[in-house]
């Protein structure tokens, strides 16, 4: 087997195991039963907000501390902190407890950026495509499996809700096991980088008929070797640290994205709907609670793994049908799914049938992820080279603030601190106010094409 496939193979087994947390779709239910002294309305007000303000702030940390350790201590850190955050939820049992637990999380989803950025210092560019399947297929297959095996284990009645904290709590440790058998990394995109290449980049645009470059990537255990040589005399280097090559070329990647307007008028999309998205996933089984307080056979399991199926489809489906191609209706693509978007929660936090609550998240899944992916082609699309990394984390990490303000403000005693339904209402309100917006940019742009071709038909009747 070549070295590059057992390294993405490798990271494959890392992600599934990762993922696969069949006590996630039960938590809510875990944590306000009998196993803890604590009610619904404590996880909801209390424990939850600690994490949205975990991962922010460590979010940006994170990337950048990734960057200089080169990927894999932050992989093992991130199972660490899968480990710790199971253990807190499975014996501890104290309000101040379970929200150090909360911290534990926001380090565990902050350092999947890792995950996510490990494999492309492993592989050389025309493999990118192929294991970014594998990363995004492992993440896919664990939440979904996950899912399916927390409903039939449930619904069977041969476990309840702890033991599936057992069985994720061994997910983790088995995570952090194939996470030490990663090869380390030799470089880094930004701290890390092949002096030799970066002017042998610079050299072979300027002057591509002068020179004569020769790059060699042999896949030689697990590790990337490159040798470089070129006709006047310049000599590869290995990876050396360097703050300033560092600063200049996150500041050179910043500036060349947010000055295209495309970027711009998806990246904001891509902010504010993820905001609330992750606001809708982390609170709505409060909401299915709230409308059926006595049922106790959920099927928030089947659900979640309904929901991770239909979304890669969709996901699929955005990409096979190239929406990206389709400039003039970006801005109706936007306006039409956010519209949909905020009807399916409202909807929700309407119904007295938690049936129709869990058709109507399947829906608002299936929309997220058909547009999510619409929003992250286009916007790799219009960066440039290495740089989709930097921007995916700035646009998520404005998606974070935006979703710490709106937990301040609507979940929390701070705020207004308002039940489920009404929590779910205010969401489905600020995804129509999002497609009011996109829906007032396409008309102002439609009136000034208009007088634009009116100005142009005037001056060439003048002339």
């Amino acid at each position: 087997m070549q070295a590059w496939l057992r390294i993405s193979l490798l990271l494959w087994v890392f992600g599934f195991f990762r993922e696969f947390r069949p006590s996630e779709p039960f938590v809510t239910e875990y944590l306000s039963g009998p196993w803890h002294n604590i009610t619904a309305e404590q996880v909801n007000k209390e424990i939850y907000p600690f994490g949205t303000y975990a991962v922010l702030a460590q979010l940006a940390v994170i990337f950048l501390i990734t960057d200089i350790l080169r990927y894999k201590p932050i992989i093992i850190l991130s199972a660490c902190t899968g480990i710790i955050l199971f253990a807190i939820l499975l014996w501890t049992n104290l309000i101040w407890e379970l929200q150090i637990g909360q911290v534990f999380y926001g380090t565990f989803m902050a350092t999947e950026v890792a995950y996510y950025t490990y494999i492309y210092a492993k592989v050389d560019k025309e493999r990118y495509q192929i294991v970014t399947g594998h990363t995004r297929s492992a993440i896919l297959c664990g939440k979904f499996l996950g899912g399916v095996f927390a409903q039939v284990f449930v619904s069977t009645e041969l476990m309840d809700y702890k033991d599936l904290h057992y069985v994720s709590f061994g997910s983790q440790i088995i995570s952090l096991c194939i996470a030490l058998l990663l090869p380390p990394v030799r470089k880094s995109l930004y701290f890390y980088t092949d002096s030799g290449s970066e002017l042998l980049d610079v050299t072979a645009k300027n002057n591509a008929e002068d020179q004569n470059v020769q790059t060699e990537v042999p896949p030689t255990k697990g590790t990337i070797s490159v040798s470089t040589s070129v006709s006047n005399g310049i000599s590869t280097m290995s990876p050396r640290f360097s703050w300033t090559r560092a600063y200049e070329l996150l500041i050179n990647h910043i500036v060349s994205a947010y000055t295209n307007r495309t970027v711009i008028r998806w990246s904001f999309w891509w902010a504010l709907a993820t905001c609330g998205q992750v606001q809708v996933i982390s609170y709505v089984q409060f909401l299915w609670k709230e409308i059926e307080p006595a049922n106790e056979s959920f099927y928030n399991g089947g659900v979640e793994a309904i929901v991770t199926l239909l979304g890669a489809g969709s996901a699929m489906l955005a990409g096979i049908a190239k929406t990206s191609h389709h400039k003039k209706w970006h801005m109706w693509i936007l306006t039409v799914c956010s519209l949909f978007m905020g009807v399916f929660t409202i909807v929700s936090s309407l119904t007295n049938s938690v049936w129709i609550a869990y058709v109507m998240y399947i829906l608002f899944g299936v929309f997220y992820f058909f547009i999510i992916t619409t929003a992250s082609a286009i916007v790799a699309e219009n960066l440039s080279e290495d740089s989709f990394g930097l921007i995916f984390g700035i646009n998520t990490l404005v998606a974070l603030v935006l979703q710490t303000i709106l937990t301040v403000v609507v979940v929390t005693d701070a705020g207004f601190g308002l039940q489920p339904r009404e929590q779910f209402f205010v969401y489905g309100c600020y995804f129509i106010v999002l497609a009011i917006m996109y829906f007032g940019a396409v008309i102002i742009r439609f009136i000034l094409n208009k007088l634009q071709c009116c100005d142009n038909g005037n001056s060439a009747i003048q002339e």
